[in-house]
């Protein structure tokens, strides 16, 4: 029986190329350099309130299905932490002049949206094993890029503290990798493939990459990884 802290080492350390890429972005050294124009950022909060309004959706979809499982807690703690952060997004666009009837103008970009079509297809079709550990991989990568770009918004761009609220909920979260790991490790004991728990890992964190690229093309910066 696989353990659910060899596999995901394993996953990282698989995983470690592309995360390389995603925290090596060049749309976050063009934030921390103050290139990209402040009025863009509008759209970096469009795309975020269709993405987390979608995610919401989706937590709550598999805790339906999977809510009777010990993994409820960890479920329950992801969704209340979706809700925040769409909270805080909100503030950030009062920030930048946007309301939340703005933010549903705003068109979803497909390369950006992959990411929460994943997440929904984990919701309907995957385990809380694969989701878990999907998202354990996945919040690292992604708590790193809000930290950089809400230190350059502060620095670069004069926006409050109390503005990045949404920044700061994922760059410093309580530590989730515990009950994470819980879940991952039941549903290994249920007979879930440790092989599906890998492939949600690195499905979303293409996904995540593919986001980054999505926001660098609409503000017209280049990607170049010489490949």
């Amino acid at each position: 029986m696989s353990s659910a802290n060899q596999l995901v080492a394993k996953i990282r350390t698989d995983l470690e190329p592309l995360e390389r890429k995603i925290v090596g972005h060049p749309y976050l050294s063009t934030i921390e350099e103050g290139r990209v124009p402040r009025d863009l950022f509008k759209l970096f909060a469009g795309q975020q309130h269709h993405i987390i309004s979608s995610d919401l959706r989706s937590i709550a979809l598999i805790i339906s299905r999977h809510g009777m499982f010990p993994d409820r807690r960890f479920l329950m703690n992801v969704l209340q932490g979706e809700a925040a952060a769409l909270d805080g997004l909100h503030t950030f666009a009062g920030a930048l002049g946007l309301s939340v009837i703005d933010l549903e103008t705003f068109e979803p970009l497909p390369a950006a949206h992959a990411y929460c079509g994943f997440v929904a297809w984990l919701a309907l079709y995957g385990s809380d094993a694969e989701l878990a550990g999907a998202f354990l991989v996945n919040f690292a990568a992604w708590g790193t890029n809000c930290g950089r770009i809400s230190r350059a918004l502060k620095e670069k761009y004069g926006f409050a503290e109390s503005d990045l609220a949404f920044f700061g909920l994922f760059s410093s979260p309580p530590s989730f990798e515990r009950d994470a790991l819980s879940v991952i490790q039941d549903g290994l004991d249920r007979g879930i493939p440790a092989r599906l728990i890998h492939r949600a890992a690195r499905m979303l964190q293409g996904y995540e990459l593919m986001y980054w690229d999505a926001m660098a093309e609409a503000v017209g910066i280049r990607i170049d990884r010489g490949e």
